[in-house]
């Protein structure tokens, strides 16, 4: 089944007619004035909302309230559930951003109108939850109702979730596997700025969105199937997997720049501590070298032949002393 991926000059990016066989008919913009859908039929239509056409569509074709519209076309907006009475609502969703070259915290947005026969989503960049829908329709194994797409589109969202928390995990285990073997292996600092940026940034969007399919699965509209319920749930716990495992991360990250840092210190300190005593053990003999080396008469032994050798004796002699005392006094 082909797919008409960037259709720019109308904006319909996807338009699918479910069959409720888990199988769909694709359907062009020019086909929504005439479309006649079957007992048995709904409709999913997705849209990129940056396209004049589609927001135009969307408030006079559309069948959507202006307070609807107005809050699917706003420019910022955080996962929330808004329903519209019991039979229709409006969902929105954020996803991981696998598109290339963008960082995967800066998450895409998915917005959904939902009710018993249509979903319409709109999104301002691609998605790989909507190109992983149309594969499913493809193969005749797609959803079967509006319910079960907003349910598939929420879990192919929470799947890229799933994959960038474990690739998050996998880069602490590596830090935290470099540190044991060696302690000259520091931790890259600007990796471990970056690690505690993503998980702080990944939470911030998917502690409410978690809250959004707790709500759906204890109070789902009427026309849910009856186990969609449990599946809600599931992407539930699986947020809540995510959301500790992130705060488990930021904890190991922490846990990393602490380590990085006493490894510092304490290397600051034994340098300190070992000029202290390479100063302690050469002041006595700099204050012998240096008197002897004064320029004034009358120094004893100045005449004699070995007087040269007596004082490196002496010196000798007070280097061995203070090598003594300082190992006596377990300061070497």
């Amino acid at each position: 089944m082909q797919s008409y991926e960037g259709d720019n000059e109308r904006g319909l990016v996807h338009g699918y007619v479910l069959d409720g066989e888990g199988g769909a008919r694709q359907v062009r913009r020019n086909e929504l004035d005439v479309l006649d859908l079957r007992p048995q039929e709904s409709l999913w239509l997705h849209w990129d909302r940056s396209v004049p056409q589609a927001q135009r569509w969307l408030r006079e074709a559309g069948g959507v309230s202006d307070f609807a519209c107005d809050l699917l076309l706003e420019e910022a907006t955080r996962p929330r559930l808004v329903p519209l009475g019991r039979e229709r609502l409006l969902l929105f969703l954020r996803g991981v951003n696998l598109n290339p070259g963008a960082a995967p915290e800066d998450m895409v947005s998915l917005r959904i109108y939902a009710d018993e026969r249509r979903v319409i989503s709109l999104r301002l960049r691609p998605l790989k939850a909507t190109a992983a829908l149309c594969d499913a329709f493809a193969r005749n194994e797609g959803p079967k109702s509006p319910s079960e797409v907003m349910l598939f589109l929420a879990d192919a969202l929470t799947d890229g979730v799933d994959r960038l928390v474990a690739g998050l995990a996998e880069q602490i285990d590596e830090q935290e596997e470099n540190l044991d073997l060696s302690e000259k292996r520091v931790p890259s600092r600007p990796l471990l700025l970056a690690l505690r940026r993503r998980a702080a940034g990944l939470r911030r969007y998917l502690a409410p969105q978690r809250d959004i399919y707790a709500q759906l699965g204890r109070n789902p509209p009427p026309w849910f199937l009856s186990d969609d319920t449990d599946y809600w749930s599931e992407l539930f716990n699986r947020l809540t997997r995510n959301l500790e495992e992130l705060e488990l991360a930021r904890e190991r990250v922490s846990l990393l720049q602490e380590a990085e840092h006493r490894r510092i210190t304490e290397r600051m300190n034994r340098t300190m501590y070992m000029l202290a005593i390479i100063t302690g053990f050469f002041m006595p003999m700099s204050f012998v070298t240096g008197l002897l080396g004064a320029n004034v008469g009358g120094i004893p032994g100045a005449e004699h032949p070995h007087g040269f050798f007596f004082a490196c004796l002496v010196i000798g002699v007070m280097a061995a002393f203070q090598w003594w005392l300082f190992r006596r006094l377990r300061w070497l």
